[in-house]
């Protein structure tokens, strides 16, 4: 429960109950926002349930065991990065009252040579994670468990991006536990996403275990995603200015194919679509919003081509032949005239588009709300976190359609800047 309200984390708590978890986790936002009454509420709300105390010690081990088995946690989660005397002495608080000790391997610099100190210290679990900034730059749980699980004994848990499919797969590797965040709680119908990791893991044998290149899901999670989603995911950036769709209910997603060139000139516009194809976009800066580089012709070459779409940071024209073809075209303006093609500009070199820097091979997303650009060595971090952004709003609608409203959710006062 990696959420920062305590009432909304209690009722997406039963709501995974309901649907089959077995333990909940205080995560550490929560703590830090709520502090040891959202292990003591969570306790209170969730009779017969294991709570773990999600506390990332490094420090006063005994004392923060102490503070948590107190307040109702059944297990405390410290980090293996800790030293040596921490854990011991957390390990006596937590004989003394009763509760266990598990080792996040987060950040952990060699976790298969940490794991096993652990175990000889006398640790009860240890916990396989990738974080959620690591995961982003496509990290995978699943490796790293596998080396851990040949060389401990005591129970190992999964941590970090588990769905249905990596959940099985960390199961019939030999993991005890699989812990899931964003994928039950961030989503619309909480009990039904708890069951669906449920019955995977209960039968993992029936699930088939497949995966992307980092290539195949950027591309596959911005189909998924708005340009809002994105541009959320890179803090408010990357969206270009006065760029709209000319075909509402389209979308592009692809590579960028930048074309400087210059007042209506459109011949190294219409050069640019010989090289192109699936999974790339034209971007062109025109230089100008009155006369047009690109219109009816230019766009049923691209469509006959398989490019994904076409940005102009100016004019376009023949808007009613394009809207028959219900292509991707996003510009600035509409005008009738166009220019002549003398071949001045360039293919290929980096330019500003709606305010925006291009490179090629950057990444453009275009849909109803306009065009984003998501500078390529980052498209596989921006489309993970775009999804995460996606998946918490899906819970706040589902929420608000309750009948709470935004600023309620969101608790705006208490979260507002001081």
């Amino acid at each position: 429960m990696d959420l920062l309200e305590l009432d909304r984390a209690i009722q997406i708590s039963k709501e995974a109950v309901a649907g089959g978890a077995d333990w909940i986790e205080a995560g550490t936002p929560l703590i830090k926002s709520e502090g040891m009454n959202a292990v003591r509420e969570m306790h209170k709300a969730l009779p017969g349930i294991k709570i773990i105390a999600d506390m990332k010690t490094v420090d006063t081990g005994a004392m923060e065991v102490e503070m948590a088995a107190k307040a109702g946690a059944d297990i405390v989660a410290m980090l293996a990065i800790s030293d040596d005397s921490t854990i011991e002495d957390a390990l006596r608080a937590a004989r003394k009252y009763g509760v266990k000790i598990m080792m996040d391997l987060l950040t952990t610099p060699d976790p298969v040579e940490r794991s096993r100190e652990l175990e000889k210290l006398g640790v009860d679990y240890i916990c396989v994670h990738v974080g959620i900034d690591q995961q982003m730059t496509g990290r995978s749980t699943i490796d790293f468990l596998k080396l851990i699980l040949n060389e401990v004994n005591i129970p190992v848990a999964a941590a970090g991006g588990i769905d249905a499919s990596s959940g099985a797969e960390a199961i019939a590797s030999g993991a005890s536990i699989v812990i899931v965040g964003g994928n039950i709680t961030r989503t619309p119908d909480v009990t039904a996403s708890a069951r669906l990791i449920r019955e995977a893991i209960d039968r993992p044998g029936d699930v088939a275990y497949s995966r992307k290149s980092m290539e195949e899901e950027l591309m596959a999670i911005f189909r998924e995603v708005s340009t809002p989603n994105i541009s959320d995911a890179m803090h408010r950036k990357g969206a270009m200015r006065e760029i709209s769709p000319i075909n509402p209910g389209t979308k592009m997603v692809g590579k960028a194919i930048t074309v400087q060139t210059y007042q209506g000139d459109w011949a190294k516009p219409v050069e640019a679509i010989d090289e192109g194809g699936p999974g790339d976009v034209i971007v062109i800066y025109n230089g100008s919003r009155h006369v047009a580089p690109w219109g009816g012709l230019a766009t049923l070459s691209c469509k006959q081509k398989g490019i994904e779409g076409v940005v102009v940071d100016g004019a376009v024209r023949d808007v009613d032949e394009v809207r028959k073809m219900n292509y991707p075209l996003f510009a600035s303006a509409v005008i009738p005239n166009a220019g002549e093609p003398k071949g001045m500009g360039e293919i290929n070199a980096e330019i500003t588009c709606g305010g925006q820097t291009v490179r090629p091979g950057d990444y453009i997303i275009g849909d109803d709300c306009g065009v984003v650009v998501v500078p390529r060595e980052r498209a596989y971090e921006i489309a993970r976190r775009a999804k995460e952004v996606e998946k918490n709003e899906s819970r706040l609608y589902e929420e608000i359609s309750r009948g709470s409203t935004l600023s309620q959710v969101a608790r705006l006062k208490k979260w507002e800047k001081v």
